[in-house]
């Protein structure tokens, strides 16, 4: 966890983003020497001189121990462009951000998500469809994406929960930030069910130009992002902008051409986004199906190969251990249990957590077949 503070520090510095932190990467390798580094070696990397005066300036007031012990008082994790465990349809994408902070989980079945926006004054029309939409997709194991605001967003994370599934909220704070307040409760239960994710440090608060770089990781989370209800000005239409340009599809919702709430979903449709009446809509357009979606959210049973593998399952049956732990309830030598489980990673049958934790590589159901 030490080598994140300097993921960190860089991501709170103003002008720092993920061209400028691939460029870091590429000419120091490492960002703690990129955090010791001086004024001219900055500029090696290709950092004009007002990054590098910001990073100068910027990085004597900062406190990098103190910044990860606020993540864990959070209750959050980080992660970099660099973990494994990172977003896979985010770090498809040029504009990737270099760190997320998340408070939850996300999984490997996350890539199946779809994206839901929409106006802040939903009317009981948008809630109803956002229901009748959001709950089969969830039954087909698609996780949905929101951005926890207000009206068609909390509706199509509370209609995920409603339909036990998982759904994940992007804020436009930092992770210990919930804004609005009457969402805690909301956040509270999408943790436990899915994930809260932020770009921003812990700390920041609902700044206004912080919503269309949320906008730009809702969307980037998913593989399609569905407008509902929006008016023709309405926030959701920056996400709409942002799916086309990142390549994802966008689907809008058709309404009363005399309604308000209306006037930005019909000019989506008449600009060529895809209608949508009902969620195969959606699962046609995405080339998926119901049967392919939970055949892919699941995680296929596999017997294991040797007895080593087998006493490792069972060991993690129950929950994620630390390598240390493993070994004990084994029996075995490290050296054995560290090599089965580098090959048991590359099989899918585990997963590496932080701190040299080990997970099934499952969410859940029908466990590992031992025999």
């Amino acid at each position: 966890m030490s080598a994140r503070k300097y993921w960190l520090g860089f991501n709170a510095i103003s002008g720092i983003g993920p061209v400028r932190f691939r460029a870091l990467l590429r000419h120091f390798g490492d960002l703690a020497d990129a955090w010791a580094a001086g004024e001219s070696d900055l500029r090696a990397a290709g950092l004009d001189r007002g990054t590098v005066e910001s990073i100068i300036s910027t990085r004597a007031t900062i406190d990098l121990d103190r910044m990860l012990e606020r993540v864990d008082r959070a209750g959050a994790t980080v992660l970099t462009l660099e973990d494994p465990d990172y977003p896979a349809l985010l770090a498809e994408l040029p504009e990737a951000p270099p760190v997320l902070y998340v408070k939850g989980t996300l999984l490997d079945q996350d890539r199946w998500a779809v994206a839901f926006v929409g106006t802040r004054r939903a009317s009981v029309y948008g809630k109803e469809v956002t229901y009748s939409l959001v709950t089969p997709l969830v039954h087909a194991g698609i996780t949905i994406v929101s951005g926890l605001a207000l009206g068609i967003d909390a509706t199509a994370h509370r209609a995920a929960l409603q339909a036990g599934g998982r759904t994940i909220a992007v804020l436009g704070t930092g992770i210990d930030v919930i804004y609005p307040h009457d969402h805690s409760k909301l956040a509270a239960e999408i943790t436990d069910s899915g994930a809260l994710v932020s770009i921003f440090p812990p700390g920041t608060g609902p700044e206004a130009h912080n919503f269309p770089l949320r906008n730009r990781i809702v969307s980037g989370l998913a593989l399609g992002t569905v407008v509902v209800e929006a008016p023709a000005s309405s926030g959701a239409l920056i996400t709409a902008d942002a799916a086309a340009e990142q390549g994802r599809d966008v689907f809008a919702v058709p309404g009363n051409i005399n309604a308000r709430t209306s006037a930005g979903t019909n000019s989506l449709i008449q600009a060529g986004a895809k209608l949508v009446t009902c969620a195969e809509d959606i699962l046609e357009e995405l080339n998926l199906t119901r049967t392919t979606v939970e055949t892919r959210a699941q995680i296929v049973e596999i017997a294991p190969d040797s007895p080593v593998e087998a006493a490792l399952l069972g060991a993690l049956a129950d929950a994620p251990l630390h390598i240390d732990d493993l070994c004990q309830a084994c029996s075995l030598p490290i050296t054995e249990v560290s090599s089965t489980l580098a090959l048991m990673e590359l099989k899918g049958m585990v997963r590496r957590l932080d701190g040299m934790q080990y997970a099934l590589a499952r969410s859940g159901g029908e466990p590992y077949r031992l025999d």
